[in-house]
């Protein structure tokens, strides 16, 4: 008992005299705890101002009349020197002369620039040997992506080939009987619903660009769905599909021809010498009346044997 009694009495004085240390360590440690809590809630803090970074601006839409647009246009005109009117410059005084009366200098610009668009497209079909449906149709589908953007304006255009292809293999299994012009009108139906539907996902899909669309862009595709219907109808879907495809690849080369900025700053800043450039192009290549470059590696074999 005595030894039992000692043994209580040393561990109850070492527990006495120990306090004020243990309680030094206790307030260190939660000193340490609440340092680290404070760095960590700095870390996320900070990684927090991380992500929530502004995010970048969206892109320049140069249909649209906005300040982004307008402005840096307006101040390529206004720092460019003109001399006299005549003999060089008299398209130059009209395009200010008509900013300065409320005509939105992007929409000169894409005027200016169609005219490119077409000797391209042109160039390509005249020269390369890519067909297409037509050169308007490109032309306006190319606007049609700098409208919506060109993840949103192929997704629609592979919605409007998904239809009207499916919408004739339908028709021609289940053997219905249709005029043109009726056929014609079901299936602008069908490609309406479809490009409707893709229009009501927009909050699943959550892209930007696709909920902002206007009926610009959609008159524009479904115009081409009667294109890509009448090559159906008269030839085949592969032959539709083709031309879809090569449609698609025109408007992808105007698409990058109408938002490179040193295109459009040449354009609005010397249209003289661009309109000759494209009407002397255009001359050229109706002289041409040789093989395209497509048929030259077609029949290469018996060019070189020849």
């Amino acid at each position: 008992m005595r030894k039992t009694g000692v043994v209580l009495v040393t561990l109850l004085a070492f527990l006495f005299l120990a306090k004020p240390c243990l309680a030094q360590f206790i307030d260190n440690a939660s000193e340490n705890n609440q340092s680290l809590a404070v760095e960590k809630v700095e870390e996320a803090t900070v990684s927090a101002e991380i992500v929530l970074t502004p995010t970048p601006s969206p892109r320049p839409d140069i249909t649209e009349k906005t300040l982004e647009v307008v402005e840096p246009l307006k101040r390529l005109l206004d720092e460019q020197v003109l001399g006299t009117v005549w003999p060089f410059n008299p398209i130059k005084y009209a395009i200010r002369g008509a900013v300065d009366a409320s005509v939105p200098p992007n929409t000169i610009v894409l005027l200016l620039l169609l005219p490119g668009i077409a000797a391209l497209i042109a160039a390509a079909r005249h020269l390369v040997g890519i067909r297409g449906f037509g050169i308007f149709l490109p032309a306006a589908l190319s606007v049609v992506f700098v409208a919506t953007g060109p993840i949103v304006g192929i997704g629609l255009f592979l919605v409007i080939v998904i239809v009207s292809t499916g919408a004739r293999i339908v028709l021609r299994r289940t053997k219905i009987k249709f005029q043109y012009l009726p056929r014609m009108s079901f299936i602008l139906l069908l490609v309406v619903l479809g490009i409707l539907s893709v229009l009501f996902a927009a909050p699943l899909i959550k892209q930007s660009s696709l909920a902002n669309v206007s009926i610009f862009p959609v008159l524009i595709l479904v115009l081409l769905a009667e294109d890509f219907s009448r090559v159906q109808v008269g030839k085949s879907a592969k032959v539709a599909v083709n031309l879809a495809t090569e449609t698609l690849i025109l408007s992808l080369v105007s698409y990058i021809f109408l938002t490179l900025e040193s295109v459009q700053k040449f354009v609005l800043l010397q249209p003289e010498m661009y309109i000759l450039l494209v009407a002397a192009t255009d001359l050229l290549m109706g002289k041409y009346v040789g093989l395209r470059l497509m048929e030259l590696w077609r029949f290469r074999k018996l060019i070189s044997s020849g």
